[in-house]
């Protein structure tokens, strides 16, 4: 499967000529659909009036639509030109933009059922939270690109599989480690201590990509010779008082995505819910529903790198309202695991209205495996850390790639439900 290049398996280094155009809240993208604005969220989380903020931005300035992206981020589109100041006023309004020099690489993301689960496990979320305050504080820090991605893992391995530039993973007794790129070792410390840590590690590497002169915008783009090493990083960290030490190869944990229905149970009266909008794409509409299932339990949600939403205390009949609305809520749904770029008519680069293809065969294109839809070889928003059935637009048809299987090339609407549900069908599960 497509899978990102590790810096000790390139023969030539990522050479950049430009500076890193990652759209943000201030600075918008323009798209065959108007212009886009995309609003971090640190670990996903936002309040409900936030939320409700977001559902008023996108009525006013956009389509009236929310996208929910691959790092548990809000887009707008269809922004008309010239929004700029009022979207800008309106979320920070909000609390959204609390540092507008940094708004782009407050990429972070978190456990999302930490801290609910009356676990062991440590908080990860006010480790993120924490570690966004450091961020944010240090001027520095503006110079990382809006690719560059924090992971803060309680230790189940559910985020640390995203590909994070660092990762935070939570380990028993109050310990932590972190990891550089996709290192195989490690560094221990104490847990407190991790989020400072975090922050060193991304001085870390803007020295190093400094030193190599290539505009490196994430650590697996750094030339070999630049590589971030454990045992200067556990130098750094000695320097700046946090107690660390190198470890060896680390068995990094795996977990799946949260599903629907519930995550995680509170008490009788109140449960953790897992809400899946269609394709990480929800209408304001039902977006206000769950800000106000969010304000009426614990007046907060969760955005999800998985484009799902998870609302931490819901009452009885929340599922039902939310349903009503639109939303997943149901186990197996055949939207599980199901994701898709933009495709036409919002993205000039697509080949494909992937979206509406999607909708046509989600009902009998069922399977185990997950899958992606993207209109062009970019693969915009794939799935990172699992195994995953790959379509690609061709202009004529889709390329479909699977795990264990040979290549179809150009499968056409009418063949394609069934080849799809054959490739979601794991190999090995057909074996047993």
């Amino acid at each position: 499967m497509p899978q990102p290049p590790s810096a000790a398996s390139r023969d030539e280094p990522v050479i950049r000529q430009r500076g890193d155009a990652c759209p943000g809240a201030l600075r918008l993208h323009a798209a065959d659909d108007g212009f886009l604005a995309r609003v971090r969220l640190p670990g996903g989380l936002l309040t409900g009036p936030q939320a409700a903020a977001l559902a008023l931005a996108a009525d006013r300035f956009g389509d009236g639509h929310l996208e929910l992206t691959s790092r548990g981020n809000v887009q707008l589109r269809g922004l008309a030109d010239g929004c700029g100041a009022g979207l800008a006023e309106l979320l920070d309004g909000a609390g959204l933009l609390p540092a507008p020099s940094h708004e782009r690489v407050r990429n972070i993301v978190a456990t999302p059922l930490s801290g609910l689960e009356g676990t062991d496990r440590p908080d990860a979320l006010a480790w993120g939270m924490e570690f966004d305050r450091l961020l944010c504080a240090s001027p520095w820090a503006a110079a990382l690109s809006g690719r560059f991605l924090f992971a803060f893992d309680d230790g189940r391995g559910d985020v640390a599989s995203l590909g994070p530039d660092i990762t935070v993973l939570g380990r028993p007794e109050g310990r932590a480690l972190v990891r550089l790129g996709r290192a195989a070792d490690a560094v221990e410390l104490a847990g407190p201590d991790a989020p400072r840590a975090a922050l060193s590690a991304a001085r870390y590497f803007l020295d190093a990509a400094a030193e190599a002169g290539t505009q490196a915008w994430r650590v697996s783009e750094l030339p070999v010779e630049h590589a971030l090493r454990a045992v200067e990083f556990v130098r750094r960290l000695d320097a700046a008082g946090i107690a660390a030490g190198a470890v060896g190869a680390v068995d990094w944990p795996y977990a799946p995505a949260p599903r629907p229905p519930v995550a995680g149970d509170r008490d009788r009266d109140r449960a953790t819910l897992c809400v899946l909008p269609p394709l990480g794409r929800v209408d304001s509409a039902p977006w206000r529903v769950l800000a106000q299932v969010a304000q009426e339990g614990g007046g907060e949600l969760r955005v999800t790198p998985w484009r799902s939403v998870i609302l931490p205390s819901v009452n009885g009949d929340a599922p039902a309202r939310i349903e009503d609305a639109g939303l997943v809520v149901a186990p197996d749904s055949p939207w599980e695991t199901v994701t898709a770029c933009t495709g036409r008519p919002g993205c000039a680069k697509s080949l494909a209205d992937v979206r509406a293809d999607a909708r046509a065969v989600v009902d009998r294109a069922r399977g185990p495996l997950p899958v992606h839809w993207s209109g062009c070889e970019r693969r915009c928003g794939h799935p990172r850390g699992t195994a995953w059935v790959d379509l690609v637009a061709t202009g004529t048809g889709y390329r479909i790639t699977a795990p264990g299987r040979p290549v179809r090339h150009d499968v056409r609407p009418p063949e394609l439900a069934a080849a799809l549900a054959d490739a979601r069908t794991d190999p090995d599960v057909v074996k047993k």
